[in-house]
């Protein structure tokens, strides 16, 4: 039964989901920053030793459960793949939304581990960026045993097996994805809209829509100037800076916004703006007119990663329910509610068979899922998308106020 008549998916097709207003400020917020420079002064751990490795895994034994931490509408209501996992292992769970935000959750959990205590969590979902850097510089995530991930090896994509800020998937392995790109109002923009370039158009004057993110406007600063975020310089981004700060003082830009941007655009507030694909796809299914385009400079991807935090009480047991989120038919219920970016391609031509044989709204529906690029990015999507750029504790805090100061003036 799909969940496309509950009244809490559609309470999400016209508010906005948790989740994202939740990720805006994935770590570059004033306390968030005040957070992870506290973070950082512990001693940063060495790379994993394949023996060292072995050794730990070695020593752990299924306990028969297990303790989930997530963020909020990231699991169906009825935890359906969670019970299946339980009545096909014998191992209980216990689900939690208590991640609200990656830098505050980081600033709660640091001292603990610092301290060689345990978070009383098995596995923890954390955004790509600042705070995960610093988990794992920090020593304060469990090296994976992929003996232990045969779903993961044959299910993920390649593209999610081989991520910059965790290259081997040594620590983590992704749970979810999203893209930002640009969103505009079709009822007031007829042009296509296909470059980033819109963005900064004396055209759209007062009708723009910045993120107020500074690792966002970062992004599209660079990609604007035709800069690889991720092999980034100081240089680049002062000239990034230079350009966000010409567009925000003639006027381009309406508002730097964080979730509310989705609602201004659907409005005719703004006409054009930065966004984030989820938010953009279930706005679609609710007949709104708003279109998601990448740029065809190219466009920000972010994932949303699984990890065991040092001194978890069920490794193996977390390890198992991580791998069983990659058969392709739990990850395609997964992915059905969550409406982003799975990191398992099979789950297209699942989706598109439930469709053959669902009727009515549920058939729609689901035909809309298996055919918007917001869900399933083309592999010439996926080529032009970049992730953030990997900061050092002294780079923060070059970087920072540069992005700060245009959306804070």
């Amino acid at each position: 039964m799909s969940h496309l008549h509950d009244p809490a998916f559609l309470r999400g097709m016209t508010q906005p989901r948790t989740r994202r207003e939740a990720f805006r400020i994935a770590g570059l917020s004033a306390a968030g920053l005040a957070l992870a420079a506290c973070g950082v002064q512990g001693q940063k751990a060495a790379p994993p030793k394949a023996d060292a490795v072995k050794d730990y895994w070695s020593q752990q034994t299924k306990h028969g459960r297990v303790v989930f931490a997530n963020w909020p509408e990231y699991m169906p209501e009825d935890q359906a793949p969670l019970k299946k996992f339980q009545s096909e292992t014998g191992i209980s769970y216990q689900y939690k939304e208590v991640i609200q935000e990656n830098a505050e959750f980081f600033g709660k959990a640091d001292p603990v581990l610092r301290a060689g205590q345990s978070l009383g969590y098995d596995i923890v979902v954390m955004t790509n960026g600042v705070q995960l850097q610093h988990m794992i510089q920090l020593g304060y995530c469990v090296a994976l045993d992929h003996s232990k991930l045969p779903n993961f090896a044959a299910n993920a994509g390649e593209a999610y097996k081989n991520r910059a800020y965790d290259p081997g998937s040594t620590y983590t392995i992704p749970y979810t994805s999203g893209v930002t790109g640009i969103a505009y109002n079709t009822k007031y923009v007829k042009d296509d809209i296909t470059s980033i370039e819109a963005l900064f158009d004396p055209k759209y004057k007062g009708r723009v829509g910045m993120m107020g993110d500074a690792q966002e406007i970062a992004n599209f600063g660079m990609i604007a100037l035709g800069v690889n975020p991720e092999k980034s310089t100081e240089a680049d981004w002062k000239k990034a800076g230079e350009k966000l700060k010409a567009q925000r003082d003639a006027g381009i830009v309406r508002k730097y916004y964080d979730q509310s941007y989705i609602d201004a655009v659907s409005k005719g507030d703004i006409w054009v703006s930065m966004a984030w694909s989820g938010d953009v796809f279930q706005r679609q299914l609710a007949g709104e007119p708003v279109k998601f385009v990448v740029p065809e400079e190219g466009g920000t991807i972010w994932t949303d990663n699984m990890l065991i935090p040092k001194g978890a009480a069920n490794p193996v047991d977390a390890l198992m329910l991580m791998d069983f989120l990659y058969q392709p038919a739990v990850a395609a219920e997964l992915d059905e509610f969550i409406q982003y970016v799975t990191p398992v391609p099979g789950v297209q031509d699942i989706l598109k068979e439930k469709a053959a044989k669902a009727t009515g709204e549920d058939k729609k529906a689901l035909e809309q899922m298996v055919a918007s690029p917001l869900m399933f990015p083309s592999e010439a999507d996926y080529a032009k998308l970049h992730t953030y750029t990997t900061l050092s504790t002294q780079q923060e805090q070059v970087f920072n106020p540069i992005f700060q100061s245009i959306t804070q003036a």
